[in-house]
């Protein structure tokens, strides 16, 4: 009779952070108002295909919005921000941006490298630190409502 070996103790998946970049209510307003344009062009032909345009304009606008909302998820083995993930051993320094401070990030303070999960309706920005040396991105950027938490959720406790 063998023995069977030790099992390998898988790595934690259990998560610290997660958030989803949902899109802002205003941007809900706008795709129902693009939507009630489909009425205005279809209206000519009839009011019906003003209506059923207008419906078929909603559900794939919302369709499109909900399957492109990142998620932020950290575990105590990994960050993934949108498509991108990396080891957090690769983690280096990471600070909460709100403001003219978030704006300076997103903008004149961006480098072309950076690899960037920024949304338009959410202001505040968590620059993320790659110490990957393999990896030519200096750091990731990436918009967060809860900035503060997410920076907490990355920092080593000291």
């Amino acid at each position: 009779m063998s023995e069977s070996p030790a099992p390998v103790p898988a790595p934690s998946t259990s998560v610290i952070y997660s958030e989803r970049l949902w899109p802002s209510p205003w941007i809900w307003l706008v795709v129902v108002g693009v939507s009630v344009a489909g009425i205005l062009m279809f209206a000519p032909i009839s009011m019906a295909a003003g209506y059923l345009a207008a419906v078929v304009m909603f559900l794939v606008m919302a369709t499109l919005l909900m399957l492109s909302t990142p998620r932020i998820e950290v575990t105590a083995d990994a960050v993934r921000v949108g498509r991108a993930r990396i080891e957090r051993r690769y983690v280096g320094r990471v600070e909460a941006f709100r403001g003219d401070d978030a704006v300076r990030e997103r903008g004149t303070g961006l480098n072309g490298l950076a690899y960037l999960c920024i949304r338009g309706w959410i202001s505040p920005v968590v620059k993320i630190e790659i110490t990957d040396p393999a990896d030519r991105t200096p750091y990731w950027l990436a918009s967060s409502r809860r900035p503060e938490q997410l920076t907490a959720a990355l920092t080593p406790a000291a």
